[in-house]
């Protein structure tokens, strides 16, 4: 890609990030964000601010860094209108780099490939490293889309991430990442409830996990997760409320494609509870507050304080 301009839509937790390893690289970022500090952050990085999303209409490629479909569509309101009146230029990409619904974006690349008379596709290339894959520039991302569109967008996408690979048709790279949070969301449940389970039967958590990371039970997410669990700070790298978004996601497309999903409908119900405790704007390894406070329910329960 010779034209290295790029938009970048929610320079939030990590999309500020990403746009500075981009600028890091040689290309020239134009960002919005609701917020200014993270425009200002950006400008200080050299890149440049836009008063507003539509201010981002001309150039090649415009990344969007949202909370959910809904909130890119909201903020892409006024680009939209804008582009019925005069279509962009060919070729122009809309990069979903959102944890976002499969079938949703889907639909989404059909509604913008109409509008603009098919100047402008979408792909989607979410992606999973959290904020220190995101500062590091070592992100895996997984896309989908059109072949010659993702190659347009790939050069950009390496300034972000190590592991950059294109699964398929626009819809793939959100199905691989719902596969990726149920691993992810499913793993960390299962060792914030073997810390809880370790420490109220006189084991040292830390001691335990030390000794997992040794053995068939080590993963990425035991190294990266394991010490917020351990020492159980929640400093949030990126709010736990979304893990359930992400798994509502799973459990949709595991109902198009006929797929049984008993982890991912515990962890879903899970994550349900955490929100309800009030704990969703914290660290995903919040969880296992969210698994200490209904083993109190249950111990008291067992005890007879409180009704069974």
């Amino acid at each position: 890609m010779e034209d290295k301009r790029a938009g970048f839509v929610g320079l939030g937790l990590m999309g500020g990030l990403m746009a500075a390893n981009a600028i890091g690289r040689g290309w020239q970022v134009t960002g919005w964000n609701r917020s200014p500090e993270a425009v200002s952050r950006l400008q200080d990085l050299g890149g440049t601010a836009a008063r507003q999303v539509t201010d981002l209409g001309h150039l090649p490629v415009i990344v969007f860094m949202l909370p959910d479909l809904p909130h890119i569509e909201d903020a892409a309101a006024g680009l939209l209108e804008g582009w019925k009146q005069k279509p962009p230029a060919p070729n122009t990409v809309l990069l979903v780099m959102s944890s976002v619904s499969p079938t949703a974006v889907q639909a989404f690349g059909r509604r913008i490939a109409g509008l603009t008379h098919g100047n402008a596709q979408v792909v989607d290339a979410p992606v999973s490293g959290g904020t220190r894959g995101a500062a590091d520039g070592t992100l895996a991302i997984m896309a989908g889309g059109d072949v010659e569109a993702f190659q347009k967008v790939e050069p950009l996408l390496q300034c972000m991430g190590t592991t950059v690979r294109h699964l398929g048709p626009l819809g793939a790279g959100s199905l691989a990442k719902a596969c990726n949070q149920l691993v992810v969301g499913t793993t960390t449940a299962a060792l914030a409830e073997a810390a809880e389970l370790a420490e109220r039967s006189g084991l040292d958590p830390a001691g335990l996990f030390d000794v997992l990371s040794g053995g068939l039970a080590a993963s990425r997410v035991l190294d990266i997760v394991g010490p917020r669990l351990v020492s159980k700070d929640y400093t949030p790298t990126g709010p736990a409320k979304f893990m359930h978004k992400d798994l509502s996601f799973v459990l949709d497309a595991a109902r198009a494609a006929g797929t049984a999903t008993p982890m991912a409908t515990a962890a879903v119900d899970l994550y349900a509870e955490l929100k309800r405790q009030g704990l969703g704007n914290q660290d995903l390894a919040v969880v296992r507050r969210t698994i200490s406070n209904l083993s109190q329910g249950a111990a008291a329960a067992a005890e007879g304080t409180v009704a069974p």
